[in-house]
């Protein structure tokens, strides 16, 4: 058994299967830092300050009654609360991954489509004993019939 899951787990697709997750991973943590860094305080910031992370819905009071100051402090008072500005976040996060990959997937079918044009033939038929000759060829060499070009 330890020798079959061996094989399984050592064929290409597996491996390169591997390779796309780590990747991935690594894409999305770039991705979600992204949205939160870069994208979102300027959107913030153009909507009055807002910082779309701390935007929550208190369902039921914690220990210490609000108001909270942030969603940190909710939930560190024990705080059931609604998280729809990490839910933003994460929506944009997904929109910039699926366009990423859009893209990508975009290109690769563009590269397929582009393949070479098939090679000008190298020969030509003679008309007259119907041999294989050079395309450029004026006369036939098998056949020594003159040819129009």
């Amino acid at each position: 058994m330890f020798k079959e899951f061996k094989e399984f787990a050592m064929r290409g697709n597996v491996l390169d299967m591997a390779v796309g997750i780590v990747i991935g991973a690594s894409f999305g943590a770039i991705v979600t830092s992204f949205v939160a860094d870069v994208i979102m305080p300027p959107i913030g910031l153009l909507l009055g300050n807002i910082d779309f992370s701390s935007l929550f819905i208190i369902l039921k009071e914690g220990k210490v009654p609000g108001p909270y100051e942030s969603l940190a402090a909710a939930k560190a008072a024990g705080a059931v609360t609604l998280n729809y500005g990490v839910f933003i976040n994460t929506i944009i996060s997904f929109l910039i991954v699926a366009f990423a990959v859009f893209l990508v997937i975009k290109n690769i079918n563009k590269l397929k489509r582009e393949q070479e044009a098939p090679a000008a033939p190298a020969t030509k038929e003679c008309p007259f004993c119907l041999s294989a000759i050079p395309m450029k060829a004026v006369k036939c060499a098998h056949c020594t019939a003159e040819l129009k070009q």
